[in-house]
């Protein structure tokens, strides 16, 4: 017997809650990547390093928009900085968001003081606003540059777990949520972690290679590789933990463990066996161990790891979608399930959603013409008719 109950027909949490956490997630990917370098070392991630704090900061600052076109009245939302609730989960976020907005502003703001002050020696209205970003400060030292250095290694070692609270928040909100069988496991927290870093280094990976294709710059073969083995890694983290999911849910065999069989083998089936799983998780997880295990040349390499990260930025897409649209499309009677299918031109259509998401890297541009953020990339050399 399908029964639904009439306040279930329809789907309350639709594109715009798959989009957020989305969203956040490349966020703490691209900030751990950057950390990866300012803190641990990693110096074969230098060519990287500067454009994936930018990256972390531009989808911060989109990273709640969702959320605002979501809520009726998208301006009460400052009420919870205004009159506190510290035992409210959604202000928790308001005040994880807003102390990590500040750290990753005061980083990028020593990480590239230098560049600022040089674009303030010149002429226009960027070298004023450059001036007044640096707040009229123009002392340049080796003294100085060495105190940024050491600021902003402390920054982003103080801003790794920050980075894994913001995002692991957003899984706790769902798994939280015990009402939902499909939600309410510990394990929601930490997979959203992990399957963050597989998005956001998977992100850095397609701008890097589409931005030096364009500008025609020569790729940091070092840097692809180190970045193809840390994704392949944390790839089989994540999808390792899905998977673990699954298994606590089949051996708990619950009341809801038959349920929750029918909605993956008939609602999710395309979306989370085929797609997600099959196509999005075992052909990363096979590529991404060819060039991680064998020496390839360059232009096969980077085609399988650059393959691969659209593969794996789709996967947590997938993800996102299946863990927010399919727990919803089940009955809270546990006797029935309902059907969602995402809208066009709606306030939470696709469109919209894809002109949020297509925002951060137009911003990215505007953010590369004021300050380079691939100051160490080499252009190919031209090849001269004839020769």
């Amino acid at each position: 017997m399908n029964y639904v109950f009439p306040n279930e027909l329809h789907v309350t949490w639709t594109v715009m809650i798959v989009l957020y956490p989305y969203i956040t997630g490349l966020v703490a990917g691209a900030f751990i990547v950057s950390s990866l370098y300012h803190v641990f070392g990693q110096k074969e991630l230098k060519p990287i390093a500067r454009f994936s704090l930018a990256s972390a900061f531009v989808f911060l600052l989109f990273a709640t928009l969702p959320l605002l076109i979501h809520l009726g009245h998208p301006e009460r939302a400052f009420n919870m900085m205004i009159t506190p609730h510290f035992t409210s989960a959604m202000a928790g976020f308001g005040y994880i968001y807003s102390s990590y907005m500040i750290l990753v502003a005061l980083e990028i703001w020593f990480v590239m003081r230098g560049d600022f002050i040089a674009r303030a020696r010149e002429r226009g209205p960027v070298a004023w606003f450059c001036r007044a970003l640096i707040l009229f400060n123009t002392d340049d030292t080796p003294a100085t540059r060495e105190a940024d250095h050491r600021i902003v290694k402390f920054l982003a070692g103080l801003g790794i777990p920050l980075a894994c609270t913001l995002h692991g928040y957003v899984g706790f909100l769902f798994g939280s949520i015990k009402a939902n069988p499909w939600w309410a496991t510990p394990l929601m927290f930490v997979i959203f972690i992990f399957s963050a870093i597989v998005s956001g280094i998977s992100v850095l990976i397609f701008h890097y290679f589409v931005v030096s294709r364009i500008n025609g710059w020569k790729i940091d073969f070092e840097c692809v590789k180190s970045l193809g083995r840390y994704l392949w890694g944390f790839m089989m983290v994540a999808v390792a933990l899905e998977l673990m999911e699954l298994l606590s849910l089949a051996y708990e065999q619950t009341e809801a463990t038959d349920v929750l069989g029918h909605l993956i083998r008939t609602k999710l089936f395309v979306s989370y066996v085929i797609l997600q799983f099959m196509l999005c998780s075992l052909v990363p997880f096979v590529l991404l161990g060819i060039t991680a295990l064998f020496k390839l040349r360059e232009r096969t390499a980077y085609l399988l790891i650059w393959l691969s990260s659209c593969l794996l930025l789709l996967q947590v897409l997938l993800m996102r979608w299946n863990v927010v649209i399919g727990g919803q499309l089940v009955s809270k009677s546990m006797r029935g399930f309902t059907d969602y299918f995402p809208g066009i031109w709606e306030k939470e259509g696709l469109i919209t959603a894809g002109v949020i998401f297509t925002l951060p890297f137009v911003l990215l541009y505007v953010f590369h013409r004021l300050v380079s953020l691939f100051p160490d990339a080499e252009k190919l050399p031209s090849i001269k008719p004839g020769a």
